[in-house]
């Protein structure tokens, strides 16, 4: 994150952010996001969810969002981010790269738009968001250093609250109801008992701990390719359900849209993807290895 905060300063001290925010207008105006909100996204992909907080951070002040937009933009997150690290752990498993680059990235996209597109058809969640945590004033670097490091505590904090609720939820066996709860959704996809326990894992936990997993088993057993892929599709799309989505709330999100309408939308994309597994060789998918 400190490399993060370090780009995004450069590029308001050189003027480089404007030019960044244009080449991604085009993307975020069909969002209903302001331009400079591109960068944010971008930041997520390559770094993480709290890369792409920190890149909010720096231009929440002059571009505060309502509650439907910060939806719209924590879903576009939540589908698209650490692709540098989760992506490979696909490809890991012997997914191909593009099937779950388009899932993630494209699928994504896909969802912002229509969730923009309710939100503004029947003017929902149009209040203003105040984060005065997230104001970014032209301070000096000084002051500058010392308000990041004050997010980085600020985080840091977040972090431990959702680890020692995660914790908690586990204990009281929070966590195996939900499982229990997934189980018929993800039996209805036509993921087999081979890595449907390590699908929930990805689901309530993350796509890392989930795909790490999956790697793991499916180089000591014979996991068919088809379930693998069906799999990590899944979790491409829905993730760390809990961690996540409660990060997303607390900027002020509605959890409407960030699990709820995202659960749903994402169960409808993987019954297409099923058939579209079912109907095609699985080479356009998954490695020959």
């Amino acid at each position: 994150m400190i490399p993060v905060s370090i780009i995004i300063k450069v590029l308001q001290q050189t003027g480089a952010m404007p030019y960044i925010s244009q080449a991604f207008e085009p993307l975020m105006y069909p969002l209903g996001l302001p331009q400079e909100m591109s960068l944010v996204w971008v930041t997520a992909m390559l770094s993480n969810i709290y890369g792409g907080i920190l890149a909010l951070s720096g231009i929440y002040a002059n571009n505060p969002l309502s509650v439907a937009q910060m939806t719209v933009l924590t879903t576009l997150i939540l589908f698209a981010h650490t692709l540098l690290i989760e992506i490979p752990i696909c490809k890991k498993a012997g997914t191909k790269i593009l099937p779950i680059f388009l899932i993630r990235v494209v699928g994504g996209y896909l969802f912002a738009l229509i969730l923009n597109l309710i939100y503004s058809s029947f003017n929902l969640y149009q209040t203003i968001i105040e984060l005065p945590a997230l104001s970014s004033e032209n301070l000096s670097l000084t002051y500058w250093a010392i308000g990041e490091i004050k997010k980085y505590i600020t985080i840091a904090l977040i972090v431990m609250a959702l680890i020692l609720i995660l914790d908690i939820l586990e204990r009281i066996k929070v966590i195996t109801l939900i499982n229990k709860l997934l189980n018929p959704v993800i039996k209805l996809l036509g993921i087999s008992e081979k890595v449907m326990p390590l699908t929930l894992v990805g689901m309530t936990l993350g796509l890392a701990y989930g795909g790490g997993l999956i790697v793991a088993e499916s180089k000591e057993k014979n996991i068919p390719k088809k379930d693998i892929f069906l799999s990590l599709a899944l979790l491409s799309l829905f993730h760390s359900i809990i961690e996540d989505s409660l990060l997303m709330i607390a900027l002020g999100a509605s959890w409407t849209g960030v699990f709820l309408f995202r659960f749903i939308v994402s169960i409808l994309a993987m019954l297409i993807i099923v058939k579209l597994v079912n109907k095609l060789p699985i080479k356009y998918f998954m490695d020959s290895r």
